[in-house]
């Protein structure tokens, strides 16, 4: 079999799922569910932890705000250094091995964190060691989420690749239900005094045991029937793979960076920021309230996921973001002008819930995105862009939430929409990438070349 004929069948040929496919999906969606708690966590107890417990009690509110979510972001910004390095790796000896170190990586530095000394006890200190576990956790899940995508495409039938995509993106957004139930659990079974002195731990190691398990399950995993070939055929790369990347998939990377700001903004501002700075610290919804709202809306975004990968295989591409994005866009703008502080909890549960099942749309940005690059460097191009985009864009889209959301600057008297509006325009790109002929054809479209 010749490198275009390996490449050709850039995905398993169309046939009923079997056992093993299942088996497959399953573990990897646990493990991805696991890693992404391990990640997540922290986003959750910035406000109720993280800016008591670990920042200067001196600081403004802003400043705490600022350095609270930079300490987060930080997470993203070392990505691309973990993606490329795993990715190249994975393109040159196996996706499975990357994809088990990626996990054992995230659980160390998750652990860590649920035993540091806080700011009152070793000072400035705490913060920076923090800083750099979030880092060390940055760089593992750099290269989980691409290797995990590229991991199920190469494994699922053809006529269910966006479903296998879009299943395996609901498991890791399971991650974020998973640490909003563990939250829950804890608000539930803790006094607030409890969780400051020592409850607020238990997240985090429980996050570190979760790793252990996930790193287990994987050695069950079996390497990819297309990263078996190549290697059989000694196929794979010559070149170092991001080299090939920059030089003949720009357009490829292009489309991959556009949809993961899509997705980042509409996890970061709609899952992670809005409830406990939104819901909780706008309107004043209590630490449980907005804490449910977000386990409802983490949950419906799973359960999107696994819709939208569905129906890319029944509609095509175009059509479902349309349906996807699209519909984001709107949702996102009633779901923000909805909120008041004297709305029923009835009400903010019910809106919330279709919040979330609309921006299961982000399975879209994989589901492209793994189809834009041919097999021998899929890895690396996919990890590169998908990377290097969520740092920048994740490094930039907390400040700018937080600026559109003050009504002394950029919309006034409509600020209260600034998260919306922010999600709708994103959404809206995510829409015209899905029109491009790359975006519905995948890389065997010769204008990338």
């Amino acid at each position: 079999m010749s490198q275009s004929e390996i490449n050709a069948e850039w995905q398993p040929v169309a046939r009923p799922l079997n056992s093993k496919d299942l088996k497959t999906l399953i573990l990897s969606s646990l493990g991805g569910t696991l890693e992404f708690y391990d990640f997540v966590i922290y986003a959750l107890y910035i406000d109720t932890i993280v800016k008591p417990l670990f920042l200067p009690h001196t600081l403004s509110p802003l400043t705490l705000d600022l350095f609270a979510w930079g300490i987060f972001a930080a997470g993203y910004l070392v990505r691309p250094v973990g993606g490329i390095i795993m990715a190249h790796f994975g393109d040159k000896v196996g996706r499975k091995r990357m994809f088990t170190l990626s996990v054992a990586m995230m659980a160390l530095p998750t652990f860590i964190i649920g035993i540091l000394p806080t700011y009152e006890t070793i000072g400035i200190v705490a913060p920076l060691l923090l800083l750099l576990m979030r880092m060390l956790q940055g760089a593992a899940i750099g290269g989980e989420m691409p290797g995990a995508w590229v991991f199920i495409a190469e494994h699922t039938p053809k006529q269910r690749y966006g479903l296998g995509v879009g299943t395996l993106t609901s498991g890791i957004t399971g991650g974020i239900l998973l640490g909003f139930f563990v939250t829950i659990i804890i608000d539930l079974y803790f006094t607030n005094q409890n969780i400051l002195d020592y409850a607020w731990r238990i997240p985090f190691i429980i996050g570190g045991i979760f790793g252990v398990i996930s790193v287990y399950l994987r050695k069950f995993l079996s390497e990819t029937p297309i990263f078996k070939e190549l290697a059989a055929r000694k196929a794979l790369e010559k070149s170092i793979p991001v080299v090939t990347v920059l030089k003949k998939h720009k357009t490829a990377c292009l489309i991959v960076a556009l949809l993961t700001w899509s997705l980042s903004t509409a996890i970061m501002v709609g899952i992670l920021i809005t409830p406990g700075r939104i819901v909780g610290g706008m309107y004043h919804f209590a630490n449980l309230d907005w804490r449910i709202g977000g386990c409802i809306a983490a949950l419906t975004l799973s359960i999107g996921c696994v819709i939208a990968g569905w129906l890319d295989d029944k509609l095509g591409t175009a059509k479902t973001v349309i349906i996807t994005w699209g519909g984001l866009a709107v949702v996102s703008i009633y779901f923000y002008s909805s909120l008041t502080a004297d709305i029923s909890l009835t009400k903010l549960y019910s809106i919330w819930a279709v919040f979330g099942l609309f921006i299961g749309s982000i399975a879209m940005t994989p589901i492209i995105g793994t189809r834009t690059f041919p097999p021998a460097i899929r890895y690396s191009g996919l990890s590169f862009s998908y990377n290097l985009a969520y740092a920048l864009f994740s490094a930039i889209t907390p400040t700018l939430t937080i600026y559109l959301l003050s009504p002394d600057h950029l919309l006034g008297e409509f600020s209260y929409l600034g998260a919306g509006i922010y999600i709708s325009a994103v959404a809206l790109l995510a829409v015209v990438v899905g029109f491009t002929s790359l975006a519905q054809n995948g890389w065997q479209n010769k204008s990338d070349h």
